[in-house]
This record gives structure tokens, C-alpha cells and sequence, in this order.
């Protein structure tokens, strides 16, 4: 695998599984480009990086223009950026709904569109989208994200078969419960809404998982590392369950 000349770009690159698989590809050799919407974690990444709400197709426009004055054509866009918002489906506002789905649907179609144009030109690319075993199946009190996950799943699959003759594979990465930042909101989210202890909350939550763990970034960048190798090159439409077996 040598991805030393390739552009990889990663949105939500500032934290959490972003951060992770930035630094991984660093790692590789690639020129990385991270994005995000708050400036301090990116700078503390160290690596080139612009300012970038993906639900916002001018931003997107402009910030990947910026990253090819600097590094030249994408080559890999890995769609992380994401949010997850907890409310009984009958306490669910139209609000609340379009903004799962700008972010973690949208966002992903966005950055996706935005470097279309330079995988087709260079006849080889890289679509991967982290999605979540929620876009796999049903969780409760998580609707409009459960929607908008299982929408990346479809805009994968309908998208890869698109692309399947042009060198360009699309897949989209399914993790379970990640540690990270977004974790620790939902494990604080339930303590105040249950009064279950922060141990309890933890165990709640992986209890799903068959191997009674959460997942670690590391997995999930490895995974999209993978997918960037030519042993991946038939790779294509899939939604990779990282997950230890959950069903």
C-alpha cells in the first residue's frame, strides 16, 4: 500500500475517530487535509486543515478548493463529521429531525459531491463514509439519527454501483459504541435522564456489543486505511460493521 501521493481529506478531523484516522494516514505518508467547525482542535492536530460546516454546500466548496491550492486533487474523502441527539420519537420536533439528517446525511453527500470531479479525472478514489450500526438497525430514543445513518447506507450502496467503472469504491464504515467525546455525552445524557451511575450508564450502552466492549478509534481508522489499499480495490457498496458481532 503506498498512499505517500495521496490527498486524503477527513471532516470532523479535529477529535475522535477523525483525529484518529488523520493521524493514521499522516502516518502512511499521505498529505491529509482535516475539517471542521472549531478552529482550536484542528490546530492542535498539526495537520493542514480548514474551517468547514458540511452542511453548508458553499463552505464545503470553498474549503476544498483551499485544501487542493495546497495539496493538489483528492484522492480519499472520508465523510466523519457527525452528531447524535437523544428525544422520544413523540417529543421529536421537524427541527430536530432536519438536523440529523443535514449533518449526518447531507454532510456526508456534500463532501462526497465536492470531490467527485478530481477522483473521476485521476481514474482512482476513495468515498468512505462513518456511518454507525445504527444506519444497520433500530435503536430507541435515536430516531432521526437511525434515519439519517440508514440514509448513508443507502447513498453508499446506490452510489457505489454509480461509480463501480470508474476506479472509485464508495463503502461506508459501521461502527457500535466508539470511545470517544460523543460517548461521554451520551453516558453524562443518561445519568441525568435515569440517575443510573456513570459505571451502570457504560455497561448500558456496550451491552450490545458480543464482546462487552466499546469499540476504539484506532479500529475504525485502520478499517478506512484498509479500504484505501489495493486488497480492497473490489471493495465496494459495503457497510463494515465494526462492531465485535453485534447483530
Amino acid at each position: 500500500m503506498n498512499l505517500s501521493e495521496k490527498h486524503i481529506v477527513v471532516t470532523g478531523g479535529g477529535t475522535g475517530v477523525g483525529a484518529e484516522t488523520a493521524r493514521t494516514f499522516a502516518q502512511a505518508g499521505s498529505k491529509v487535509t482535516i475539517m471542521g467547525r472549531s478552529e482550536a482542535p484542528l490546530q492542535a492536530m498539526g495537520l493542514s486543515y480548514q474551517l468547514c460546516d458540511v452542511t453548508d454546500t458553499q463552505a464545503v466548496a470553498r474549503a476544498f478548493d483551499a485544501a487542493r491550492d495546497e495539496h493538489g486533487p483528492i484522492d480519499v474523502v472520508i465523510a466523519n463529521a457527525g452528531a447524535a441527539d437523544s428525544v422520544p420519537f413523540a417529543k421529536m420536533t421537524p427541527a430536530q429531525l432536519q438536523d440529523m439528517l443535514a449533518v449526518n446525511l447531507i454532510g456526508v453527500s456534500n463532501v462526497w459531491q465536492a470531490a467527485l470531479t478530481d477522483m473521476k479525472a485521476g481514474g482512482w478514489g476513495r468515498m468512505i463514509a462513518i456511518a454507525s450500526t445504527a444506519g444497520l438497525k433500530g435503536f430507541p430514543y435515536v430516531a432521526a439519527y437511525c434515519a439519517a445513518k440508514h440514509g448513508v447506507v443507502g447513498l453508499t450502496r446506490a452510489l457505489s454501483l454509480e461509480l463501480a467503472c470508474t476506479g472509485i469504491t464508495v463503502n461506508a464504515i459501521c461502527p457500535g459504541f466508539i470511545e470517544t467525546p460523543m460517548l461521554e455525552r451520551s453516558v453524562a445524557n443518561i445519568v441525568e435522564k435515569t440517575g443510573m451511575d456513570d459505571s451502570k450508564a457504560r455497561k448500558s450502552l456496550c451491552a450490545s456489543n458480543p464482546q462487552k466492549r466499546f469499540i476504539q478509534t484506532d479500529e475504525v481508522a485502520g478499517t478506512a486505511l484498509w479500504l484505501c489499499s489495493e486488497a480492497a480495490r473490489s471493495v465496494n457498496g459495503h457497510a463494515l460493521s465494526i462492531s465485535g458481532g453485534e447483530i
